[in-house]
């Protein structure tokens, strides 16, 4: 059996590279990676394309690489919020770029890559700017927009509990993103809470199979500290 374990977090993060395209689980306050995000910011590295479902939040999450200087391009789908204060500064200065899209057509793509598709056709942004410079399809007098799947080089995630194989579950909303972006990745690293061992986890509960998991690190059960200050459950 492949050992997919890694001792510390620098070395669940050895194959991530200057450049890459790094799907980074998480929506809202929940099941944000945040030591392999940590991890990224102590490797020091650069012009990184971030998928999220937002710019992040205040200091921390994916906040916290935009301020280290490790993001070039954010991919996203909710990037104003009160709280994106650091994407807000980089972006107005002209220093990280940024592509809007979707929700739903946000994990549609990344799903469409992890199938092995080419893309989705969706009828979301006809007519608006985020059509522009895209291809459209027309199916029964409806157009559609062709929608690129979304292949990530890397994808960071974080579940509950991991079996030796990689098999992954999650805690509430914590599933949200991270489950399509395990799939969707050429190299998937996850941090998890807790390590059980082999036929510990029932295969009708596993969320993600340890075919999509590559590395994975036991960081322990633990709190992030929310924008605001105050300790949250965050799943």
């Amino acid at each position: 059996m492949k050992q997919k374990k890694a001792e510390t977090v620098d070395a669940a993060l050895n194959r991530i590279r200057d450049g890459d395209t790094v799907l980074v689980g998480g929506f809202g306050l929940s099941g944000i990676p945040e030591k392999l995000i940590d991890g990224v910011c102590d490797r020091g590295l650069r012009g990184l394309t971030i998928v999220n479902n937002s710019s992040g939040a205040q200091r921390f999450g994916v906040s916290r690489m935009l301020e280290r200087g490790c993001v070039a391009k954010v991919i996203c789908s909710f990037p104003w919020g009160r709280e994106s204060e650091v994407f807000k500064e980089l972006y107005a200065a002209g220093k990280v770029d940024l592509e809007i899209v979707p929700q739903g057509i946000l994990a549609e793509r990344m799903r469409a890559a992890g199938a092995g598709l080419g893309g989705i056709l969706s009828p979301s942004g006809i007519g608006t700017e985020i059509a522009e410079g895209k291809a459209t399809h027309s199916i029964g007098g409806t157009e559609y927009l062709i929608e690129a799947a979304l292949p990530g080089d890397i994808a960071l995630i974080r579940a509950t509990k991991v079996d030796p194989r990689g098999n992954l579950i999650y805690r509430l909303a914590s599933q949200n993103m991270n489950p399509v972006m395990a799939m969707a990745a050429k190299h998937t690293i996850v941090e998890a809470e807790e390590e059980v061992v082999l036929d510990d986890l029932d295969p009708e509960h596993v969320m993600t199979p340890g075919v999509f998991v590559d590395r994975y690190v036991i960081t322990g059960r633990y709190k992030p500290e929310a924008w605001d200050g105050v300790w949250h459950e965050c799943g």
